[in-house]
């Protein structure tokens, strides 16, 4: 798959990845990223189920249901004010049709960068990550990615941001299966 031999023996050791457009799920995606932020995943995790609990439990809510709850009932769930402003700012973009996953899938990868970090709350980081795992784009690098320079770090002994977009720059088109091999990688570490 790759012609880099660090990432050929990844695809070995872990086997090929598909990623899933999930991108009628935008509005979830960038919920549960903005509950995510800067938590464990147990703990996020205990604050996204305690969020879906304050709706019906069957279907995600709409935009209308978020903007209409109580930020203390969000703020309640385990959210700190900021990210139930937030999560209400997303709420609004769908609303008013700021965002549709319809529109988002027909932009290219940085005019969907652009539209998302236009909302409050929603980085440059987040974005790259709904490329990856929500609109299956193939061709993302996330440099701001932590997890990514601790794994060319361990594999390729890189540091420095240049030199690692270079290499980067080898993967291409498929930076996104690169980033998710290093992930991988990562997991015994």
């Amino acid at each position: 798959m790759f012609e880099d031999p660090v990432l050929n023996k990844l695809y070995k050791v872990y086997g090929p990845h598909n990623f899933e457009d999930r991108s009628e799920k935008l509005m979830e995606e960038l919920v549960e990223a903005i509950v995510s932020q800067q938590l464990s995943g147990k703990a996020a995790d205990t604050i996204y189920k305690r969020f879906l609990k304050l709706f019906s439990p069957k279907t995600f809510p709409t935009p209308e249901q978020i903007l209409k709850i109580n930020v203390g009932k969000l703020r309640g769930a385990g959210m700190s004010y900021a990210k139930a402003s937030y999560i209400k700012g997303i709420a609004k973009a769908f609303k008013e049709k700021q965002i549709a996953a319809e529109q988002i899938k027909k932009m290219s990868d940085e005019e969907v960068i652009e539209t998302l970090t236009s909302i409050k709350g929603v980085g440059k980081w987040t974005a790259e990550m709904i490329l990856i795992f929500t609109l299956k784009r193939t061709d993302v690098f996330s440099l701001g990615d932590a997890g990514i320079k601790r794994a060319i770090k361990n594999l390729y002994g890189i540091t420095n941001e240049k030199k690692i977009l270079k290499l980067s720059e080898t993967w291409k088109p498929n930076r996104s299966y690169a980033c998710w091999y290093l992930w991988r990688s990562l997991e015994n570490n």
